[in-house]
């Protein structure tokens, strides 16, 4: 019999006639705290979730995925050759396999059958009286059958109208009408703080109800995406379900958590509604999400390159590297850049020029404002469609004279092979990285072409704008490797 926990008797006594000897002999000093006063007048209980239950469970659906696979001769599929391998090696014996049946008289052994196996579980939410489903991408990708089954146990099968793996949305039809369905939200208007609740089927656990709180409005965690990051208890079969508010109103779907162990573990994120419908409506019309597509690889401002670079906040997307072939080699953006404003949005994030590009139309233009040597410049991109990617171009090596300096870099001038292996004009080639410049990331063969706003095409080049460094701050340099440039801060190596 497990045995209850216990705490000692007169300890619980003599808190309770404690609390009632400082009721009793000064009732005023209590109350004399207005703060204690409004802050108990607040508080008037945890928030009943039936009524949003029952409002919004009946439009929650289970989803359930199969896939066909090749069977082998003797019945089994790769994946049970492997598990019957496993166990030739760890246990010394073959795996326990189901018995055969036999082929009928007459009839030939195939070589290879198909069966369909079941593949996974997750969740959904019914948008549309007629039918349509949204849930995550994730969830039926690779499936051969899709399956809806509602809270009154009918059960459909689902075609897949579209899904985009960028935002992990995807929607699904099934053959019905009258259905109840959820209704949509605004997650630009949801608060850190606020209750919700999340209805879905984790471990296959039907119209399961969990609650918590929003932990924050806008997780960086993806390409196009700010995510939704709440307290509220999502595992494996929850995917794809609905977050809602205390109005009964869908704010998110659930697709993610932060976890080590494969479980729960206190974080999850929800996809925006907002931006999850606007996905669904491409995918009823066309059954695919065009975006806009710039062709740059940026990274967040840090405050270290502000500073280095005159910016007076740390903010915008700073240029890591222009594709060959991109729009943006064609406008001119240069690695270094840093994109401040596209058509007039403020950048605050590095993650905001994907989402706020992919939003132009392929062939629209765009003014990008960038801040350049110490200034703001407008230039003038036409998008291109996403996905249009060129191969990466490989770099070579190095070696020469070196020239040292107080931030422990050792340089010397590049090759004519070298700049054409790596496409540059000039620059120098690191020879050795020290202190400041080996904490900060650097080695040998790293091509360093700009030192703060200036631009370096030789060693000699290199050392004039050292002279002009002040040495007791953060060096900022320009640093390209392989095909990637990306300013890097490089401290004093005394500091």
């Amino acid at each position: 019999m497990k045995a209850n926990k216990l705490f000692p008797i007169e300890k619980i006594a003599s808190t309770l006639v404690l609390s009632a000897c400082v009721g009793f002999i000064a009732p005023t000093a209590i109350n004399a705290n207005p703060v204690a006063e409004a802050a108990s007048a607040s508080v008037v209980g945890l928030p009943d979730f039936t009524e949003l239950v029952e409002k919004s469970g009946p439009a929650v659906v289970n989803i359930r995925t199969t896939e066909k696979v090749q069977l082998n001769q003797n019945g089994t599929s790769a994946e049970d050759e492997q598990m019957q391998e496993f166990f030739r090696r760890f246990f010394g014996t073959p795996m326990p396999t189901p018995k055969q049946q036999p082929t009928p008289k007459g009839r030939k052994t195939p070589q290879q059958q198909e069966e369909e196996v079941p593949r996974g579980v997750g969740s959904g939410f019914i948008i549309s009286q007629d039918g349509y489903v949204l849930t995550n991408a994730h969830v039926v990708e690779g499936a051969s059958e899709v399956y809806v089954k509602l809270t009154d146990k009918r059960e459909f099968k689902a075609k897949v109208v579209g899904a985009d793996r960028r935002t992990d949305v995807a929607v699904l039809k099934i053959d019905s009408s009258k259905l109840p369905r959820v209704t949509i939200g605004d997650s630009d208007k949801i608060k850190a703080g606020e209750w919700v609740i999340a209805i879905g089927s984790p471990f296959d656990l039907d119209n399961t109800v969990t609650a918590g709180i929003i932990s924050a409005k806008a997780r960086d965690t993806g390409d196009y995406l700010p995510l939704i990051q709440t307290d509220v208890a999502v595992n494996p079969g929850n995917s794809g379900g609905p977050l809602i508010n205390m109005r009964g109103e869908v704010i998110g779907v659930n697709s993610q958590i932060y976890s080590r162990s494969g479980g729960y573990m206190g974080i999850s994120f929800a996809i925006p509604i907002d931006e999850a419908m606007r996905v669904v409506e491409q995918l009823k019309s066309a059954g695919k999400v065009v975006r806009g597509y710039l062709g740059v690889e940026r990274i967040d401002v840090t405050k270290d390159i502000a500073d280095a670079l005159g910016l007076a906040k740390a903010q915008g997307a700073q240029i890591q590297r222009v594709m060959p072939g991109s729009p943006a080699e064609k406008a001119g953006i240069e690695p270094g850049d840093v994109i401040q404003k596209v058509n007039g949005i403020v950048i605050d994030k590095a993650v905001d020029l994907n989402r706020i590009v992919g939003d132009i139309k392929p062939g629209g233009k765009a003014t990008v404002t960038v801040w350049r040597r110490g200034g703001l410049k407008d230039i003038v991109v036409t998008v291109a469609e996403a996905d249009a990617e060129k191969a990466p171009v490989k770099t070579g090596k190095q070696k020469a004279e070196p020239a040292s300096n107080v931030f422990g870099l050792t340089i010397t001038d590049l090759t004519e092979a070298q700049k054409r292996d790596a496409h540059v004009s000039g620059g120098v080639i690191l020879e050795s990285a020290e202190g400041g410049a080996a904490r900060a990331g650097l080695q040998a063969g790293d091509i360093i072409t700009r030192i703060g706003n200036a631009d370096v095409k030789d060693a000699k080049e290199f050392a004039a704008a050292m002279t002009k460094v002040d040495q007791k701050k953060p060096l900022l340099l320009l640093v390209k490797r392989g095909d990637v440039s990306k300013f890097v801060a490089v401290r004093p190596t005394n500091q």
